[in-house]
Parts: C-alpha cells; structure tokens; sequence
C-alpha cells in the first residue's frame, strides 16, 4: 500500500478497480483544514483521464506494470496474436486492448505490451510507422508539395491526408497518435 505522499507522475495505482496512472499531481495546504493532493488520473485501459482530490495520507494499492517488447504475428477471429521476444511464448489479445492505434498494425511489427499480474492489459505501437500506399488520387502536373492534401490508404487500411505529390507505391512515414503525414521515406 501507498498513499499520497508517495505521488509521483507515471506511478500507476488501482482506484474503484481499475488501474490508472498518475499524470500530474499538486499537494495542497490550505490556511486552514487538512492538506490535500489534487491528481489528474489516467485510465490505462481506456485512456479516459478523470480529476480525483485526496485526503492527505489517504492510502491506496499500486499497481505494478510490466513493459515488455512483443512482435505482432497475425490475427485471427477478433484476436490479435503477439509473441514475446525472450520466451517466444505467444498471447492472445482482444482488438480493444489496441485502442485506434489498431489501423497502424502490421505482421512482424514491434509493438510494447503493459501487463499487469501477467496479463496483457495495453498495447502500445511505435510513435511512428513506415507504410505503403496503396490507393490515393493520382498527382497532376503543377501539384506542389505545400499545394494541400488528399487522402490516401495505407496497406493496413488506414486512411491518412498526404500531399498532392505522393502516389501509389511510395512509402511514407506516418505519426500513430495524430494520424499525421511526416515524410516520404526514400
């Protein structure tokens, strides 16, 4: 058990059974009454982030999370398999653990798993990935690269905004948490 004077950015804890971690967190003494921690929470499974206000010395469980790499093998009925790196044991996770972050997942890819008592309870993929386009609107003569943008779908389905000047074939290099073109890969 921990309690509030233990606090501190990306400790994870278990609240009303769900684990969160802690985003920020500010003690606070007032002139008068019992001092307080006020918190921003985030929900690991879900990514909803709540405000909670704690009693000072208010204690709680911490939750302790296990980062470990896995590579994304295949799927199969709505589970997504991954095999561990050092053991080579392979785990079935739910397409929910993933988040949107799913659209950006392909075969052989290295993804971090958080686990929590040897479950696999998040997923996370690389801030960026390489993918190939495999359909957009061809570019026409004059098309620059600060002209604008169109759509283009990527060889795991996702959809994403390019410039005029990509076209099928080109590999590109996309950020994963805001959906963004950053480069054409040579």
């Amino acid at each position: 058990m921990i309690d509030t004077s233990d606090f501190r950015n990306g400790l994870s804890i278990i609240y009303d059974g769900e684990i969160y971690t802690i985003v920020e967190f500010q003690h606070v003494k007032p002139g008068k009454g019992g001092a307080f921690v006020r918190s921003k929470l985030k929900n690991v499974r879900t990514g909803a982030v709540i405000d909670k206000t704690w009693r000072a010395g208010e204690k709680m469980e911490q939750a302790v999370l296990e980062r470990r790499p896995m590579q994304y093998l295949y799927s199969m009925d709505g589970e997504y398999y991954l095999m561990d790196m050092e053991t080579y044991d392979q785990v079935a996770v739910g397409g929910s653990t993933f988040g949107d972050a799913i659209r950006y997942l392909k075969e052989s890819q290295e993804v971090t798993t958080l686990m929590h008592e040897g479950k696999v309870i998040g997923v996370e993929l690389p801030f960026t990935v390489e993918l190939q386009v495999t359909d957009t609107d061809p570019g026409v003569r004059g098309d620059t690269a600060s002209g604008g943008s169109k759509p283009a779908t990527l060889e795991t389905g996702a959809v994403v905004q390019v410039p005029f000047f990509i076209s099928i074939g080109d590999v590109i290099k996309v950020d994963t948490r805001t959906d963004a073109y950053l480069e054409r890969v040579k």
